[in-house]
């Protein structure tokens, strides 16, 4: 057997790899950071995105479970003939006959307005309902005084009114001891609420005793809202008897909704927001793997002389496809690594900014890296075997 028959190329370990497409890239650092800036943007804006969603999903969840998810709400809807229905005045006693149920809370509507002075018109109502609201509503929503007290069995007789969240700001009162003008009179402010998660339309109301609103401003007696909850696993079950319950001769004019379902749904709609910026961000990543791409194939260009001299040594063409690819990884690689950081850095900097808790799902790293190394490869792949299959007398003769 020859000599030359018993020669075999020598064999590139993952160092000498590595060595060799770390030495490419030092060879051009300008052309090497504006490409791996256009991957670094398109992995910034998915890891972002998704942390994001994730951080505001995770403060809804939260949000609920602070809130719970046994609140239910029963207003009147409408009769067979159009007409806006009416909940039975004794329609809050009946429900607090339920046996699951634990609290029950009503308020009703009334026909007055309320403002900072008697001066102002009758028709500048900045939006704020006024509404006759029983003891134990509060402790039925969960909610608390910001200023004050709220309502008991004996301000509840007399004048006196309690601002949700909402309608404190509008009449630019933030705690008690004020008056507002209601109907025609005077009423003292006993207290400013927080605001009501669960009951925004609590947030925009002047809330008066139940007795008070009969005897001051004409109030029927007639609830418009009724809230109650229930242990957790009877929910279901008081839903299905809370419309029976309240108007048995006729359920179908009573609603009943579950306030929790809004920010469930919220939770919900956020994923699909999420998909359409994902999007986006893909995008991104498919200009950035081109600009790779472009990257590596101006390289191949230019370095045939170092090709034709590679394969005059005796690299064989697997060697120089491997440094070429190994360089469009590594390159991808910088690029990816830096857009994780960057949008780890911005989702903590935006949930930190709205008192949200940072979360970024540990898929989503994975699955950036995944891409980046995917875009590094599809993207160093066509150049790399064009370098390999360059001749090495053609390429040393290039001028």
């Amino acid at each position: 057997m020859s000599a030359a028959a018993e020669l075999e190329p020598a064999r590139l370990g993952p160092a000498d790899v590595l060595r060799v497409g770390l030495g490419g890239l030092r060879a051009r650092p300008a052309r090497v950071v504006l490409s791996a800036l256009g991957i670094a943007i398109g992995i910034a804006t998915m890891v972002a995105v998704i942390g994001i969603s994730s951080s505001g999903k995770e403060d809804l969840l939260r949000r609920l479970d602070r809130l719970g998810t046994n609140l239910l709400t029963v207003r009147p809807g409408d009769t067979l003939f159009g007409d806006k229905a009416a909940l039975p005045e004794p329609a809050p006693e009946m429900v607090r006959r339920i046996g699951p149920v634990t609290a029950v809370g009503a308020t009703g509507a009334v026909a007055a307005t309320v403002r900072r002075t008697d001066k102002i018109p009758d028709e500048v109502t900045h939006g704020i309902s006024v509404q006759a609201a029983t003891p134990d509503l509060l402790g039925t929503l969960g909610a608390a005084t910001a200023s004050g007290r709220w309502l008991n069995a004996g301000t509840a007789r007399y004048p006196g009114v309690v601002l949700g969240a909402e309608a404190a700001r509008r009449l630019g009162l933030d705690r008690a001891g004020g008056q507002v003008w209601i109907g025609g009179r005077w009423f003292v402010v006993l207290g400013v609420l927080r605001p009501a998660e669960l009951a925004p339309e609590i947030d925009r109301s002047a809330l008066v005793g139940w007795d008070a609103a009969r005897r001051y401003l004409g109030f029927d007696g007639h609830p418009t809202t009724i809230y109650e909850r229930s242990a957790d696993d009877s929910v279901t079950d008081v839903r299905e008897v809370l419309a029976r319950t309240v108007n048995p001769e006729h359920p179908e004019e009573v609603q009943v909704s579950r306030p929790s379902d809004a920010l469930a749904a919220k939770a919900a709609a956020t994923g699909a927001f999420t998909g359409l910026l994902l999007g986006l961000g893909a995008v991104a990543l498919l200009v950035g793997g081109v600009g790779v791409a472009n990257t590596m194939v101006i390289s191949v260009l230019e370095r045939r002389r170092e090709i034709g001299l590679r394969r005059s040594l005796g690299a064989t063409r697997g060697q120089v496809r491997t440094q070429f690819l190994a360089e469009s990884l590594l390159l991808s690689a910088f690029g990816g690594t830096a857009g994780v950081v960057l949008g780890a850095a911005v989702t903590t900097g935006f949930a930190l900014w709205k008192d949200w808790p940072p979360v970024i799902p540990g898929w989503a790293l994975g699955g950036a890296l995944a891409a980046t190394l995917a875009i590094g490869t599809v993207a160093g792949l066509y150049p790399a075997m064009r370098a390999a299959r360059l001749p090495p007398t053609a390429a040393l003769a290039t001028a």
